[in-house]
């Protein structure tokens, strides 16, 4: 009996996913669990297999096409000469609909109220998700301005929430001047309540400035050569527009302190030696990090928490989730390791090295790219000492970690060499102060420090 395959669902957050490619032809036989096609998320790369042996008799939607997930995308039949005419016909409308650009609509649709806009700007459409674009109209945002980063470069929601945090406060008056003159309001000034920009302030930017002409120049200068053009799509639009937000909605502010590393290095050159044999790989400082950091958020939840900002409240969590920053070809990644704080060294070390190889290699799931509440970012490596780490949203803080260094340092009033290694918390400010940040901070020194604090409850 002939059957659909269908786009799956790869993660709690997936909404809709693209073809990248197809790995068998119409009329090519497969097997029950061959790889058909891959499919890309705005998070991960994945292989999808088959369903059922038989043979590929139709494919519904195209390599670089973008469908919700739960779409038929393809027909398999047990025999070249089946019938499939009630399932290619039952589906062709809906799959259709789904590849259609935004804006051509049924009627049937237009009257149950998922209205597809086109919005032209330079450059062709701009296509958007139905909850994108309803927020943009409860908003009154262009759509035309609003950096898309779900697959293939569409406007999801959060890119909508991130422009209505990040656009100037401005009277509804002063917009509609603002729009009539053809004035930016990011280089207007506002003078209104809380520095709101009203209609006097358009009015003022948009008088007319008398601008001496400048001076000739002797020699024109030469326009500079492009050495390569890199698309600001995929994952690289997405890092951009959480590292925009992780500054511009938030209320970051970084703390820095030293701390005397010296034991923390012998124990984890204790460990590598201990446990190399039994897990086939050496205890990093990274494993040791996780752990203690997971350790420090139990004993001060507050830097454990995330800002529900529709119903006004911090939601402290009960779990410990820990990302770690990762270099990858396709970008800065955060894999993570859940419930750090309940499992062991040895279990966070190796969990940590099979998520972040499946990263790397485009293999990790949605869900194993998100849903953290902490995240660390370890620089060290390339002699970084201490940095302003931007905070991965929804979280309340992040862990930058320098290098580990010899340094000449007072211990009882004598001279000696230690190593020492820079601390910095990044903190949003909106969440929580100063100082229950400062004596996280504080604690997470003493714990490298003192490491033998925490080791005895995580072994």
């Amino acid at each position: 009996m002939a059957r659909q395959v269908i786009l799956p669902k790869l993660g709690q957050t997936m909404e809709e996913g693209s073809i990248v490619e197809w790995f068998k032809q119409e009329g090519d036989e497969v097997k029950r669990g061959e790889i058909l096609f891959t499919v890309e998320s705005d998070k991960a790369t994945l292989e999808s297999e088959s369903p059922a042996r038989g043979y590929l008799r139709k494919i519904l939607v195209p390599a670089g096409a973008t469908v919700p997930v739960l779409t038929p995308v393809a027909i398999i039949a047990r025999t070249m000469d089946e019938d499939i005419s009630e399932l290619e016909g039952s589906e062709s409308e809906a799959v259709a609909q789904a590849l259609q650009p935004e804006g051509v609509m049924r009627e049937d649709v237009m009257r149950e109220g998922v209205k597809r806009e086109v919005v032209e700007r330079e450059g062709g459409r701009v296509f958007a998700s139905p909850r994108a674009r309803m927020r943009a109209r409860e908003h009154g945002v262009d759509l035309g301005l609003v950096v898309g980063t779900g697959p293939n470069g569409r406007i999801v929601e959060r890119d909508v929430l991130a422009y209505v945090e990040g656009r100037p406060k401005a009277t509804p008056m002063a917009r509609k001047v603002a729009a009539e003159l053809g004035i930016d309001l990011a280089t207007v000034t506002g003078t209104g309540i809380g520095g709101k920009i009203t209609q006097e302030d358009v009015e003022a930017a948009g008088a007319p400035v008398a601008v001496p002409a400048p001076a000739p120049s002797l020699v024109p200068a030469a326009p500079p050569v492009v050495a390569a053009e890199v698309p600001m799509s995929g994952v690289r639009a997405i890092i951009a527009q959480r590292m925009v937000a992780g500054n511009t909605v938030a209320a970051p502010v970084t703390l820095t302190i030293e701390a005397d590393a010296t034991a923390f290095v012998a124990l984890r050159e204790q460990l590598k030696t201990r446990f190399a044999k039994e897990l086939g790989f050496n205890v990093g400082y990274n494993d040791l990090l996780i752990k203690l950091v997971a350790h420090a958020l139990r004993e001060f939840p507050a830097l454990n928490a995330q800002l529900d900002e529709a119903a006004g409240v911090i939601r402290r969590l009960d779990a410990v989730h820990m990302a770690l920053a990762v270099d990858t070809e396709r970008g800065l990644l955060v894999p993570v390791v859940r419930d750090a704080d309940r499992k062991g060294l040895k279990v966070v070390a190796t969990e940590l090295r099979a998520v972040v190889e499946r990263a790397r290699t485009g293999k990790a799931t949605p869900d194993e790219l998100g849903g953290s509440t902490f995240t660390i970012t370890n620089l060290g490596m390339y002699e970084i000492d201490a940095f302003t780490p931007i905070i991965n949203l929804p979280e309340t803080a992040i862990l930058g970690v320098g290098r580990i260094k010899e340094r000449p340092a007072a211990i009882d009033g004598e001279l000696c060499v230690r190593k020492m290694m820079w601390l910095s918390l990044t903190f949003d400010h909106r969440l929580v102060d100063g100082a229950p940040a400062a004596r996280f901070l504080q604690y997470i020194k003493d714990l490298v420090e003192d490491p033998f604090l925490w080791l005895a409850a995580t072994m």
